[in-house]
C-alpha cells in the first residue's frame, strides 16, 4: 500500500489544514472552547506531567492589546477567541510543595519537556477545532514582547507563552499550502541527504507557482547573469539568516527558567 492509498477521515482532515486569518464575528460557544482544550489534554505528555496551561482570551480590549504586542496582527483582535498556550512548571511547583519536595527547574531539559508538552497539546486542539468547522492560526508573535504578554495575562513564575492560537469561524477558508516532498523529511534507518537538493529545488518551484510570494525574479546565487523565480528557498534563507527575538533567554530567566 503506497502513501496515496492510505486514507481515512482523520487523515483527510489533517491534510486540509490551512491557517485562517479572517474570521466572522460569530462567538465561539464556551463549551466548544472547553471541548477543544480538553482534546488538547488528550495529547501525549512526558511522564504525565501535563506541563502546560492555556489562557483563553475573549475580552475584545485584551485581544486588541495582545494583537499589538504580537506585531499588530489584525486577526488576533478579529477572532472571537485567542488561546495563549504556555509552558507551565508553576503548577508542578505546587505539586512538590504539597509533598514536601522541591522541583528542579534549572536545566534546559525541564523547559524542553514543558515546550514539547505544550506543542503536542496545541496540535491536538487545532485538529479538534477544525473538526468542528472552526479555523485556527498559530501566533509565534506572542514571543515578540513576552514581558508585556506575561503582564497582560498575569502569568506566574515558571510559565512562559509559547504560542498563541486564533480561534473562530472562518470568513475565508484558504487552500492548504504545499509541503516539502516526503523524501526531504522521512529518512529510513539513517539520515540520508542524497536527494535533498533535488527535493528542495522541486519544492521551490511548487511554492513559486502558488503565487504566495512576489512574482519577481532574482539572480541565481553565484550566477548573477542568470535569473530565477523568487520562491521558498530565497524567502526562507532570508528569513532564517536574520536574528529574531534575541532577548528571550533574559525573560525566561526572569520567569525562573535557568536553562543550565
Amino acid at each position: 500500500m503506497n502513501q496515496t492509498e492510505v486514507h481515512n477521515p482523520v487523515l483527510a482532515q489533517i491534510h486540509q489544514h490551512a491557517s485562517v486569518r479572517r474570521y466572522k464575528p460569530d462567538p465561539v460557544p464556551r463549551d466548544w472552547v472547553e471541548a477543544i482544550v480538553a482534546a488538547g489534554q488528550r495529547a501525549a505528555t512526558s511522564s504525565n506531567l501535563q506541563a502546560y496551561s492555556v489562557v483563553a482570551v475573549t475580552d475584545a480590549a485584551v485581544r486588541r492589546e495582545a494583537a499589538h504586542w504580537c506585531g499588530d496582527q489584525a486577526h488576533i483582535a478579529e477572532a472571537p477567541v485567542f488561546l495563549v498556550w504556555c509552558a507551565d512548571l508553576s503548577r508542578l511547583e505546587r505539586v512538590c510543595e504539597l509533598r514536601g519536595m522541591q522541583q528542579v527547574t534549572d536545566y534546559v531539559e525541564n523547559f524542553l519537556v514543558a515546550v514539547v508538552d505544550t506543542a503536542l497539546a496545541m496540535q491536538n486542539a487545532a485538529l479538534a477545532a477544525e473538526s468542528l468547522g472552526l479555523g485556527t492560526c498559530y501566533i509565534g508573535g506572542i514571543r515578540n514582547h513576552p514581558r508585556e504578554i506575561i503582564r497582560l495575562l498575569g502569568l506566574p513564575r515558571l510559565t512562559f507563552p509559547i504560542a498563541g492560537m486564533t480561534l473562530g469561524f472562518p470568513a475565508v477558508r484558504p487552500e492548504p499550502r504545499p509541503r516539502l516532498p516526503l523524501r526531504a523529511v522521512l529518512h529510513w534507518e539513517r539520515y540520508d541527504r542524497a536527494h535533498e537538493d533535488e527535493a528542495l529545488r522541486e519544492y521551490d518551484r511548487v511554492m513559486a507557482a502558488t503565487g504566495i510570494y512576489d512574482r519577481r525574479q532574482i539572480p541565481v546565487p553565484g550566477k548573477p547573469e542568470q535569473l530565477e523565480d523568487y520562491g521558498w528557498l530565497e524567502h526562507t534563507a532570508r528569513r532564517i539568516s536574520q536574528p529574531t527575538r534575541t532577548r528571550l533567554r533574559d525573560v525566561l530567566r526572569e520567569q525562573g527558567f535557568a536553562l543550565l
